[in-house]
């Protein structure tokens, strides 16, 4: 059976405790870049809600202020109509 050197053995060691070692932080450092990414597309959703909201409430205000301006002349086709079909 061949023999293998020490200091081969205490490479490979060291470098499997070195990547133990590192492990938790790695994970963590995902755990943290994952959370940036989730938080970073909640902001683009909620920025891409409030400019489908501004849309709906300009078009409601567009369709309010032209009722308000077009009340007056369905009253006065109403009345034309009643003058002129008696």
């Amino acid at each position: 059976m061949a023999t293998v050197n020490e200091q081969i053995t205490d490479a490979v060691t060291q470098s499997n405790v070195k990547v133990v070692g590192e492990s938790p932080a790695m994970a963590l450092g995902n755990v943290y870049q994952t959370a940036a990414h989730s938080t970073g597309i909640m902001f683009e959703n909620a920025v891409n809600t409030q400019n489908q909201q501004n849309l709906v409430t300009q078009a409601a205000t567009t369709q309010g202020v032209t009722q308000i301006y077009s009340s007056d002349t369905i009253a006065d086709a109403i009345s034309i109509a009643k003058i002129l079909n008696p």
